[in-house]
């Protein structure tokens, strides 16, 4: 089966003016035009494309990588806005279109908006949807308490950061958890601190309990030896000053620089830490 808007690897059938067509194990067929063909290739070769509608609305195979595929989130800039809706940037030669139905508020050219990508049922067309709620799915979940997690940096609220979990549920950092700087759209790694009533999920940037200790000690000690092997933080200093110097919450902080202490790496005096 050719898949629209996956990555398909498929094998070389013919060579012919318009490029090679490519076939799958059911006897489906696309093009791939000339200016994608591979300078070297032979018949029955097996070449990896990605598969959606040209300009024309054919089926199309191309070398080229989108920034997004079908299924996943990214945040993706406009080019431009017509009186239909908004047409993305995604790598491609044909732009992502995204219908005003589909923008949670109007999107402006230039501006950047983390977006979803699916195949429309009726026009078998790849189409951008901004409002990525509505494809995120709480009722099963998929992870466990503690479980590192994919992140992605989804909007702000008034009790911290949305954000989508491995590409399938929504969490929450909560505003107290975050010790560096997040925009939307950022990606990166978490875990999962706490599955609240409802399958709401408490994502934590940092590992718990004794999980924290080494990892975090390990990144307090490259620190020191970025800063010259010297950090003026000790554990008495205020949340907010080891927050802007390590970007740490103050209890990690200490659990780290006595992990440190213990193995000898360190010693601890009024004015900050020093590596040994």
């Amino acid at each position: 089966m050719i898949e629209i808007g996956c990555f398909n690897t498929l094998k070389i059938l013919r060579d012919t003016e318009p490029g090679l067509f490519l076939g799958d194990d059911e006897d489906n067929e696309v093009l791939l035009p000339n200016r994608y063909v591979p300078d070297k290739f032979q018949l029955d070769d097996m070449i990896e494309v990605f598969i959606y509608l040209d300009n024309d609305e054919r089926l199309v195979a191309v070398t080229d990588k989108p920034y997004i595929k079908k299924g996943d989130f990214a945040l993706l800039r406009c080019n431009a806005v017509n009186e239909y809706g908004a047409f993305l940037d995604w790598g491609m030669v044909k732009e992502l279109f995204c219908p005003f139905k589909e923008q949670s508020f109007k999107m402006k050219k230039g501006g950047w908006y983390l977006v979803h990508c699916y195949l429309d049922d009726i026009t078998d067309r790849l189409v951008a949807s901004s409002k990525t709620n509505r494809f995120l799915d709480n009722s099963e979940l998929s992870i466990e308490l503690y479980d590192e997690v994919d992140l992605i940096v989804s909007h702000p609220s008034e009790l911290g950061m949305n954000v989508i979990i491995n590409n399938c549920h929504l969490g929450l950092i909560f505003k107290d958890a975050i010790f560096k700087d997040l925009s939307i759209g950022d990606k990166l790694k978490g875990i999962v601190k706490k599955i609240r009533p409802g399958n709401k999920i408490d994502i934590s940037l940092q590992k718990l309990g004794y999980r924290n200790i080494e990892p975090t000690a390990k990144e307090l000690l490259d620190l020191i030896r970025d800063h010259n092997g010297f950090l003026n933080v000790t554990d008495k200093s205020a949340p907010e000053a080891i927050m802007s110097v390590a970007q740490m919450s103050k209890k990690s902080f200490k659990k780290a620089v006595g992990a440190l202490y213990k193995k000898r790496l360190i010693s601890l005096k009024s004015d900050g830490i020093y590596l040994k």
